[in-house]
């Protein structure tokens, strides 16, 4: 009964974080190199700032890897709590120490967003009614905007 209970808020999670995957994949590449232009002819302070965390791709070096990391990020956030169920300690603690990270390179429009996804993710490992309340869904929501709104 509770693995059902898992199972449907799990599936409905991986969907949207596969269309918000989906979605940053292909097109980023035509976005990307508009923005190195715009890098490139800014003065030489300005491009330092791109790779700093305030910078328009966070701790990220382009669009598209920073697309690419969160969207992977938001989706492994959701599976957190398979990996706890399945005995997978140090995937748990690896998976948990990648989404801190990620949460700490996000661009700064998205960094209270992703870290309340981060804390609600976390929490999902032992409180299983993060998922069948909805919390979580919630929570991947304003990431998933972001990523349909940056990631094209």
């Amino acid at each position: 009964m509770t693995s059902k209970n898992i199972a449907r808020p799990l599936a409905a999670t991986a969907l949207l974080a596969a269309l918000a995957r989906t979605g940053c994949s292909a097109p980023q590449a035509a976005s990307a190199p508009s923005s190195a232009a715009d890098t490139a002819t800014a003065p030489a302070s300005a491009t330092p700032s791109a790779t700093a965390t305030s910078g328009p791709f966070g701790g990220f070096a382009s669009a598209a890897e920073a697309c690419t990391k969160i969207s992977e990020q938001a989706a492994g956030a959701t599976l957190l709590p398979l990996s706890a169920a399945q005995g997978k300690t140090a995937e748990l603690q690896q998976s948990k120490a990648e989404l801190a990270e990620t949460a700490e390179r996000v661009p700064d429009s998205l960094k209270a967003d992703f870290a309340n996804l981060k804390d609600v993710a976390i929490a999902g490992v032992t409180d299983q009614t993060v998922f069948s309340s909805g919390k979580l869904q919630a929570a991947m929501a304003p990431v998933t905007q972001w990523i349909a709104t940056n990631c094209k």
